[in-house]
């Protein structure tokens, strides 16, 4: 079958949005001064401070994201399992950062935290269930 228009649309602009994502782990985990220069102290404490399974939850949210883009743009079935594992990723940082840790994520980076990860959270879902039905009606292999 064909890749329909929107398979190339969604694809790339689901690269690029995660893509984004993937920077900001790269440069928040390698404190790349440019970057993290904008963060107050009390953010970089924040961010430094997360245990070892949060910071492998962020990981994996972030890079299964952009496998499952890249999945998505090869026309690979395993786009909706790599949004899938993704969103289960999100899941235990976001309970970390927002319910778990003793300062939380709006703590420290203040209100706008909450509608960003609402944000972060739907694109994701939408990405995944795009993946799904793209997997059911055919267009990935």
């Amino acid at each position: 079958m064909k890749a329909p228009w929107h398979l190339w649309l969604i694809g790339i602009v689901a690269l690029i949005w995660n893509g984004f994502g993937a920077a900001d782990y790269v440069m928040t985990q390698y404190d790349y001064t440019p970057y993290t220069a904008q963060f107050t102290d009390a953010q970089r404490t924040y961010f430094n401070s997360f245990p070892s399974w949060v910071q492998a939850a962020w990981a994996l949210a972030v890079w299964l994201s952009v496998a499952g883009s890249l999945a998505l743009l090869l026309r690979s079935r395993l786009a909706a399992v790599f949004f899938g594992l993704s969103l289960v990723s999100m899941a235990f940082s976001f309970t970390h950062n927002f319910f778990l840790a003793d300062v939380t994520m709006p703590d420290v980076v203040g209100p706008e935290a909450i509608w960003f990860t609402i944000v972060i959270i739907v694109v994701a879902v939408l990405l995944w269930a795009y993946a799904r039905r793209m997997r059911v009606v055919g267009v990935l292999e």
